[in-house]
């Protein structure tokens, strides 16, 4: 009689952390913000599904320099996630990622990774997730920088009740009355409101801000966080208009307004 096959076992998905210095002149150092296990379990990695494939590169040359890698940066299997899913988020259930993981499904650990932070929080990566939930798969998330905790824990806003909203309008009169409504609802719940935006309309937001909120609204603003000009300032709407300056158009920044 003979046997059945042994099952292959399946692999998990590892949620990879990178740093918050995509695209900046001055990198922060690896070890200063990702931990060894975080930075041992990329350095075991062959198989990725990816934001970027270029940075995901040369992410895993940084690592390399603490980390060997397990198997050659030329031979890492990496897919990257859809160009749709870049510009409206894969949150929805619409994209079907499943085909993405079917390394994992023949043994392969896979490494989910974004361009900079945590996948799949304000970044591409809910769909592979979700996914991998579906397929059974094991999910890890592993320890590294997520701006938004970093932008909240620092304003000095509601920590206990808090929204993240992700981008506002880019027309001016929509974006205006998105501030109010935030507002708004900030001030009636105690509930911080979190958002971002595209770094190079950091100033045409800032004065967004500044003219539709009130005097005495809370406005937090925190850029460049981990980096080595990171800079944090919470005041009331009121304080920024006596002493607001230019914001770097090139840095991210994290924007929360409440009570």
């Amino acid at each position: 009689m003979m046997e059945a096959p042994t099952p292959i076992a399946r692999g998990t998905l590892y949620l990879v952390p990178a740093t918050l210095d995509f695209g900046v002149a001055n990198p922060t150092p690896l070890q200063d913000v990702l931990p060894a296990h975080t930075l041992q379990i990329a350095a075991g990695l062959s198989h990725w599904v990816c934001e970027n494939a270029k940075s995901t590169r040369a992410f895993l040359k940084r690592v390399h320099e603490f980390y060997p890698l397990a198997v050659a940066l030329q031979e890492q299997q990496m897919a990257e996630l859809p160009h749709k899913v870049h510009k409206k988020g894969d949150h929805t259930g619409d994209f079907d990622a499943s085909g993405l993981l079917s390394a994992a499904l023949h043994g392969h650990d896979i490494g989910l990774i974004s361009e900079a932070g945590m996948p799949a929080v304000a970044d591409p990566g809910s769909s592979v997730v979700r996914a991998a939930h579906a397929l059974g798969l094991k999910v890890v998330p592993l320890v590294g920088p997520v701006s938004l905790l970093l932008a909240l824990a620092a304003s000095g806003l509601n920590g206990q009740n808090f929204a993240f909203v992700g981008y506002l309008p880019q027309d001016a009169a929509q974006r205006s009355q998105r501030i109010r409504e935030l507002e708004s609802l900030a001030l009636k719940t105690g509930q911080t409101q979190l958002f971002i935006e595209t770094p190079y309309r950091n100033a045409a937001m800032l004065e967004a801000l500044l003219q539709a909120l009130k005097p005495s609204t809370r406005l937090s603003i925190s850029s460049g966080l981990t980096l080595s000009n990171a800079q944090v300032r919470s005041d009331p709407a009121s304080a920024w208009k006596q002493r607001a300056k230019p914001l770097d158009k090139h840095t991210p920044a994290v924007f929360a307004i409440g009570a």
